[in-house]
């Protein structure tokens, strides 16, 4: 066969194709190669990834698995033929004769298209019968004669001397200078089958519905801090109350929260009392030190005298702060560290009196701020509904029977059909794409652009023509620019992921192939959990990680830094641990916060799971930024104003075959150091750190038996 991108029959599942048409934007879809319309494939090989495909050498049809890419003249069997379906080998027998060391067909894609394509041919044509055909090494794009693909260059850089009689091919697909993600890498993670997600499809004009009332909410969060408490919101504590929201929320808004048990969130609360009088900020210098505690002394005795305080926590307060006032007053030679700790003695004399009296307002501001986003959740659930009956679709079909197998695992599918997507403008300004949407534009630069078309590709099987991507994008772009607001780096920390180096590390040392922690614009892995598996299952997302059980595999997780969902996570990873006897392993990096210690980083060290413990001293290793899909590549990444701990846990199968050995963990020593060793300005050295050259890792090996 010729090396072709593989061409999808028309009525299939998976995806094959790329989008194309006459301008960069939505346009009429072309029709496939045509051809008989064959038998219809069950469903349980359309999850397995099969799709029948359409080979224009040979003329005739073929069978395509786009989790393996392994090919097949004949239909596929399960059990048989996909290793995928039975990934353990615990639900059908071997064949007789057949060979139990041979792989489920997945193979490296960065061959050269025409050398690659023809040698892995011929040793695939030797070890499974019938004959397979060819598949490309990489996916590209279709040629379609006077169609652009979506990667193509910019308009006015395109090349329009083509004679209309014959014309030549598709101009080459865009290809980043740099390239943050490694997609050939096949996953190990092993699921029993699940059945689809009951959240409604994605929608431009429901997500912007959504992004207008979320707006909305921030801004009765900063209004009840100013009108109750005399503050601003702490920074970025409205990101933190979503993502600890949703932990236990059980409403069905993917975003807002609406149904959760308490009312009053810990996240919230413990945010705005940190604030309360004033908000401390790091001091560098004596004038700083003496300005902040004369600040706080002020706002503690306003706030008292302005509340109904008791008489008792009036006069501890007052006679505190007076007596503060009189020593600045008279002693003017103090040193920095002598007005830190007058501060540190006066919160701790004031603190409880002064959060006695603003608790029932704060958790007034909690409790306000709930009761509006469950409201505002009642609002989408009905115009989303709405919009289902406009396009005669029901919501949540019959779902298809699940069998009790294992597989390997597969992007989140939705219950609901997809409605039709409205026209989503698209056009390039330099290296940006910028999509637009009845006004409202989302950008995405070109690389990450073309990462997110081959995640579509590899994941989405409800849209071979690629007629929904561009809205798909939009929705998907604007949930995560809603979800961690518009300011000047707002939510870059919360999403922030490993350097490549450190995740090349981890999948040649111990067979990571998993993000428990991602999204579609962060992800290194073609599979990763994430927050929505509404609009980022067409992209690869197994859904959110607290709802996925592997049965084995080797994962990552680099949680965002919210305290209860960390200790939810723990709490995941050792149910999984303890149910699962096959190979399991989990790679944990969380934040060294230790005054005080977070419950999740006591609980990691006190876990029988634990196997190895690794810590980067702050300031000497970096993050990539959250805001990659936008930033500049000079502001890509930026180093750690805080240690992190790398925590192994792993079950006895697991242990015995990705063991964090000397030899591995020098690798992954290796690849921090590599990674912080990039040019740029040096960073400021931490507060209080005496030696100019600290130690970067420290270690310890426990080995438990389980």
């Amino acid at each position: 066969m010729s090396n072709e991108s593989p061409t999808l029959v028309k009525g299939e599942g998976p995806v094959t194709l790329s989008p194309s048409g006459s301008t960069p934007s939505q346009g009429s879809p072309l029709s496939p190669t045509s051809a008989s319309k064959g038998p219809e494939l069950p469903d349980e090989l359309l999850q397995a990834g099969w799709g029948r495909c359409w080979s224009k050498r040979e003329n005739r049809p073929y069978y395509f698995n786009r989790f393996t890419n392994q090919s097949l003249w004949e239909m596929p069997v399960l059990g048989q033929h996909d290793v995928i379906s039975d990934p353990l080998g615990l639900n059908a027998a071997p064949e007789e004769g057949a060979d139990c060391n041979l792989g489920n067909g997945q193979r490296k894609r960065r061959i050269s298209e025409e050398q690659g394509a023809e040698a892995n041919n011929f040793k695939r044509a030797k070890v499974f019968q019938p004959a397979t055909p060819s598949t490309p090494s990489t996916p590209s794009t279709p040629g379609t004669p006077g169609a652009k693909p979506w990667s193509s260059a910019p308009e006015d850089k395109q090349s329009q001397s083509a004679p209309s009689v014959a014309p030549g091919p598709s101009p080459a697909p865009y290809r980043p200078a740099v390239v943050y993600w490694d997609l050939d890498i096949p996953t190990n993670a092993v699921i029993r089958e699940r059945p689809p997600d009951p959240q409604l499809p994605p929608h431009p004009e429901v997500e912007l519905h959504r992004a207008q009332l979320v707006t909305k909410l921030r801004q009765h969060y900063l209004e009840l801090c100013h009108q109750r408490e005399g503050i601003d919101p702490p920074r970025e504590s409205f990101n933190r109350w979503l993502l600890e929201r949703k932990v236990i929320d059980k409403g069905g808004d993917p975003l807002l929260p609406s149904d959760c048990d308490p009312v009053i969130s810990p996240s919230m609360f413990r945010e705005v009392m940190n604030d309360i009088p004033i908000r401390l900020s790091r001091i560098k210098y004596k004038e700083e030190a003496r300005r902040q505690l004369f600040r706080y002394a002020e706002a503690a005795k306003k706030m008292i005298d302005s509340r109904n305080a008791p008489q008792d926590s009036r006069k501890v307060v007052k006679w505190n702060t007076e007596d503060t006032m009189s020593w600045l007053r008279r002693d003017h030679s103090a040193s920095k560290e002598d007005y830190m700790d007058r501060l540190d003695h006066l919160r701790k004399q004031c603190g409880p009196h002064v959060t006695a009296v603003a608790k029932d307002s704060v958790e007034g501001i909690c409790s306000k701020i709930y009761h509006i986003s469950a409201e505002y959740s009642r609002r989408l659930k009905a115009a989303h509904t709405a919009l289902m009956k406009e396009c005669n679709l029901s919501e949540g079909c019959e779902p298809p029977e699940v069998q009790d197998r294992l597989v390997y695992c597969y992007p989140a599918r939705l219950a609901s059909p997809s409605p039709p997507q409205p026209r989503v403008e698209l056009h390039f300004e330099n290296e940006v794409a910028c999509l637009r949407y009845k006004g409202e534009m989302v950008k995405i630069n070109r690389g990450h652009f073309s990462k997110l078309e081959l995640l579509y590709r590899y994941s989405c099987i409800d849209d071979a023509r690629f007629e929904k991507f561009l809205s798909r994008v939009w929705c998907l772009i604007k949930r995560y620019q809603v979800m961690f607001g518009s300011g000047v780096n707002e939510g870059t920390g919360l999403q922030g992921a490993l350097p490549v180096a450190v995740f090349e590390a981890l999948n040649k040392q111990f067979g990571v192939s998993f993000e428990c922690f991602a999204s579609p614009l962060n992800c290194y892995f073609k599979q990763f959990c994430s927050a929505f598996p509404d609009t980022d299952g067409f992209f690869g997302s197994r859904g959110p990680f607290l709802s996925f059980r592997p049965a084995s595999g080797s994962f990552e997780a680099n949680p965002p830094f919210s305290e209860e969902l960390m200790d939810a996570m723990v709490t995941h990873f050792e149910e999984l641990l303890d149910s699962s006897t096959e190979p399991l392993s989990f790679i944990i990096f969380v934040p060294e916060w230790r005054d005080p210690a977070t419950p999740a980083l006591i609980r990691l060290e006190a876990s029988r799971f634990l196997r190895h413990q690794l810590t980067v001293s702050a300031y000497e290793h970096e993050y990539r930024s959250g805001s990659q899909h936008i930033c500049k590549r000079d502001e890509m990444y930026y180093k750690a104003v805080h240690g992190t701990v790398v925590f192994f846990l792993q079950n006895a199968a697991g242990f015995a075959k990705w063991e964090p050995n000397a030899e591995r963990l020098a690798e992954i020593t290796s690849a921090y150091q590599s990674s912080s060793s990039r040019p740029g300005p040096a960073p400021a050295a931490p507060p209080g750190d005496k030696d100019p050259t600290p130690k970067l890792f420290s270690c310890r090996l426990l080995h438990f038996n389980i």
